[in-house]
């Protein structure tokens, strides 16, 4: 029996789940990875999953011994492509995903750096404000804000972004500086459409609490909304990144600073179920090294 292929065989099933989904990724027929998986529970001696008619569940052992293939084929392939890199410049198409703004602020110019760096990888940037399936929509990597509710996905942080109330300091000049979240019940406030559209959370005594906002303007993308603020409209929430020339130039100044919930994750993450390329696997390193670096960019204050 060849091992490497039924592991391979294996992982396929599981992350497909199904038999007929893993011959199709595989280019194989059905009949032959119902053979090969059978021929690997004989030889292990133990049986890895539970089939029935209408789905596949993993075993107790199945699961452990899931973790180990992933482990064995990635460095199967990570001894191949060094092979094949260390004598050749890394080639071959990356798509990577960004939220929008963070994207255009930090994500494309660390991959614009990277592709001068390596001419022979053709990286294909998707720029999208939602969750985005990477598994589903054929994406090697994506940059990520938040916390991460799929266990399919390997994860590695980049650093933290502040969530922050700001306000012009006209707007402060004629309301005074808020001291306590309660402030914001009764002041004009720059809504963006969604689920903090009608009550902002704040942090105190280790505890969340929800504020109620009220304000006569209300968008659906965060340009606008900081402009609303930028010109006293009112106050506004904002991630920090997407306030940060405001705030350098002095057009715009954070309050509540003591109020502030816990700061949103950012990871580059890729899938469990795909053996990065050598060349994605670079990719990775780089985010990490370049937006790692200018992590402390991600929640800027003036001096």
């Amino acid at each position: 029996m060849d091992t490497l292929r039924a592991m391979r065989t294996f992982v396929e099933i599981a992350e497909q789940g199904s038999l007929t989904a893993a011959a199709r990724t595989l280019d194989s027929s059905l009949p032959a990875v119902v053979r090969t998986l059978a021929a690997l529970e004989a030889h292990l001696g133990a049986r890895l999953m539970n089939r029935t008619t209408r789905r596949i569940a993993l075993t107790d052992e199945g699961r452990s011994y899931l973790e180990s293939c992933r482990q064995v084929l990635s460095a199967v392939q990570d001894a191949e492509d060094a092979l094949k890199e260390g004598a050749s410049e890394p080639s071959g198409p990356i798509t990577l995903t960004a939220p929008v703004q963070f994207g255009q602020m930090y994500v494309a110019p660390a991959v614009t750096r990277f592709a001068l760096r390596h001419p022979r990888v053709k990286l294909r940037v998707l720029l999208h404000d939602r969750v985005v399936n990477l598994l589903e929509e054929g994406i090697d990597v994506g940059v990520r804000i938040g916390a991460l509710d799929d266990s399919g996905l390997v994860a590695q942080p980049l650093g933290s972004i502040r969530r922050v109330v700001v306000a012009s300091p006209a707007l402060l000049a004629e309301r005074g500086e808020p001291t306590h979240p309660d402030a914001l019940r009764h002041a004009p406030c720059v809504r963006f459409t969604g689920a903090s559209s009608f009550a902002w959370t704040f942090r105190t005594n280790g505890r969340a609490l929800q504020v109620p906002v009220t304000g006569n303007l209300e968008f659906n993308h965060i340009a606008p909304a900081v402009d609303a603020c930028t010109a006293g409209a009112g106050f506004g929430l904002f991630l920090c990144y997407q306030v940060r020339p405001q705030l350098e130039r002095g057009e715009l100044r954070i309050v509540l600073r003591d109020f502030e919930p816990p700061p949103r994750p950012v990871n580059v993450i890729y899938p469990h179920a795909r053996l990065l390329p050598g060349r994605t696997r670079l990719l990775v390193d780089w985010l990490k090294r370049e937006l790692g670096s200018d992590s402390a960019a991600f929640a800027p204050e003036p001096a």
